[in-house]
């Protein structure tokens, strides 16, 4: 199938598509003329890749642990050994990165309780003014 079919059947825009290319996660046959042919196996990749991705994985990784899954159903599964520890791996960066975002949040929300009360009804910039009624 070409690009827009495989963006139709994927869901995923067409400078995604190539991107996966370039990034190593996709790599569809080329034709005499150029254009990029993809088969149903690329549409699972496809599906694999945004399941990582949305995973919290970066294409870099994925492009290192992508041989090493399986889909079964509507869940990934390890097919390599290293993979678990590898993914292991990753979720306590995210975990790391996950306590750095609520510390933040904390520390923005000390700086938002010491402000006068007479801000407290005022939007912050770039939210919408708060409606009467809302109040």
């Amino acid at each position: 199938m070409r690009m827009k079919e495989m963006a139709r059947r994927t869901g995923v825009h067409e400078r995604l598509l190539r991107y996966y290319e370039q990034q190593g996660l996709l790599a569809p046959a080329r034709l005499p003329n150029g254009y990029r042919e993809y088969s149903d196996a690329d549409v699972e990749t496809v599906r694999r890749i945004r399941i990582l991705l949305t995973a919290g994985l970066s294409t870099t990784v994925i492009a290192q642990v992508l041989p090493c899954v399986a889909r079964d159903s509507d869940r990934l599964v390890p097919t390599c050994p290293d993979l678990v520890r590898r993914l292991r791996s990753e979720r306590r960066r995210i975990t790391r990165e996950i306590e750095a975002l609520q510390a933040s949040r904390t520390l923005l929300d000390r700086v938002l309780g010491a402000a006068p009360p007479a801000f407290a009804d005022e939007p912050a910039a770039g939210e919408a003014p708060r409606s009467p009624a809302a109040a």
